[in-house]
């Protein structure tokens, strides 16, 4: 879940969702209602079945993160599983991606799609597997990496769902397409998978559902949203341009750290005074870089912001304000035309992610009329970002879903309910679903969905 890395479910900030990491923050409890004991379904006892090899699966992953577009190992070690369960596989689709295909006859095509990738996050959590890895980013930065956002539970409810459905064809017809993807948390693996043939080369899809961990839900429950579930998220970068000097003659300059500070300020009245209160929207400024002594005024300071929406228009109203903000602000500073800030909008843009209101709420329905009363809950869209936006977005005939699996465990959500503790969110050093529950319950979730979707007649 893509973030742009700077606050993905910290404002959920699932995604991320997206992608910047956020630090172990609070993020606001949904409320456990009494949960019916689960009948064991048929599905149900096959995952369990399977649970002890699936830990191993999971805390494997979990040991061994990659980050955005570096998920070689991930990569091949889950490929071969699905060349194991007879699945026709495409290694390297748009860079890292996996392609797994079977088909069973005439019917709908369904992708079921899981991220692959760890955050530049140093693990706190004290789990005996804990990530100890360490590498380097894209930008030659040392650091730690981590499964913070839950990708690892992703990609081992993938694993089993795929396994699931690969013995059960006799249930089912049409086609799978299991993706793996890379690069979600950088906004860039759903785009590069479908720039490099994904619905040329392979099956094009008539349906298309995912899953998230949540770091606000309990453990083993499923929320779901229709309409916008997740947000777009734009990072933004403004370069201030001032004229520099010696602090103890302002009057000679033109102080960017003084106009930078404005336009912070005025940015702020893009969500107060210009924006529909009821069409939710985010611009948040995380860096503000400038100088490098007491008594010297810089010749420039860089502000970096993430900004947030739903709506496509909102995203564009909320880019051009900040523009028309940022030179109206030199402009009063007496600013010349000729150093007018420079705002950027960064490539690695995630659109927001939309739930088909009549598709989400048939799937909710299949997922209810499977789980027992109190397991599957409505839940309110947030302004963390995913791209998994990016397949329905590219065809929008298509009917997509994503949904969350809650994973945190009874007694810290209770803590939290009590005003005793305050949760980690997606993305914290701190972030340890209880893992059995979250796989076990997607993979369930997400086998059910599929017989639904692909049901003989």
């Amino acid at each position: 879940m893509r973030h742009a890395l700077t606050a993905v479910l910290a404002a959920v900030s699932f995604s991320s969702i997206a992608i910047a990491q956020t630090p172990a923050a609070s993020v606001p409890a949904t409320p456990a209602p009494t949960i019916a004991p689960p009948a064991q379904s048929d599905i149900g006892a096959a995952v369990a079945k399977d649970m002890d090899g699936l830990m191993t699966l999971y805390r494997d992953l979990h040991a061994n993160p990659e980050l955005s577009l570096q998920e070689v190992n991930t990569a091949a070690k889950l490929a071969k599983r699905l060349k194991a369960l007879k699945y026709d596989v495409t290694e390297k689709v748009g860079g890292t991606g996996v392609v797994a295909v079977m088909k069973n006859g005439s019917g709908p095509v369904l992708l079921i799609r899981a991220d692959m990738d760890g955050l530049p996050v140093v693990e706190q959590t004290g789990l005996e597997f804990a990530s100890k890895v360490r590498t380097k980013t894209a930008a030659g930065v040392e650091t730690g990496v981590m499964h913070a956002c839950g990708h690892d539970t992703h990609m081992t409810a993938f694993i089993e769902t795929a396994k699931l459905l690969a013995g059960a064809k006799d249930k089912w017809k049409g086609t799978l397409v299991m993706i793996l993807q890379p690069a979600e948390e950088v906004g860039k693996g759903a785009r590069d998978m479908l720039e490099d043939g994904l619905y040329t080369r392979f099956p094009k899809p008539t349906h298309a559902i995912a899953f998230h961990d949540a770091a606000n839900i309990a453990a083993g429950q499923i929320g779901y949203t229709p309409g916008y579930a997740l947000a777009n998220v734009d990072s933004v970068d403004i370069l201030v341009k001032g004229l520099g000097g010696h602090g103890a003659y302002p009057q000679t300059t033109r102080d960017p750290i003084v106009l930078g500070s404005r336009i912070v300020t005025s940015l702020q009245t893009l969500i107060s005074r210009e924006q529909d209160p009821q069409d939710p929207a985010v611009v948040t400024v995380g860096s503000f870089q400038a100088g490098a002594k007491h008594n010297i005024i810089p010749d420039e300071a860089k502000l970096l912001l993430t900004v947030r929406s739903y709506s496509d228009e909102t995203r564009a109203k909320l880019i051009e304000g900040i523009k028309r903000i940022s030179r109206g602000e030199a402009i009063a500073a007496g600013v010349p035309d000729d150093r007018m800030p420079v705002v950027s909008v960064q490539d690695e843009f995630t659109p927001s992610t939309y739930n088909p209101p009549e598709f989400a709420e048939q799937m909710a329905g299949v997922l209810k009329g499977h789980f027992p009363d109190g397991r599957v809950i409505k839940t309110a869209a947030v302004m963390g970002g995913e791209d998994f936006s990016r397949y329905y977005r590219a065809d929008k005939s298509i009917n997509s879903f994503i949904f969350w699996v809650g994973g945190v465990p009874a007694d810290k959500m209770a803590a939290a309910a009590a005003g005793q503790a305050s949760l980690p969110s997606l993305h914290s050093p701190f972030w340890a679903p209880e893992a059995d529950k979250v796989i076990a319950t997607a993979s369930e979730a997400m086998t059910v969905l599929a017989l639904d979707i692909l049901k003989k007649d």
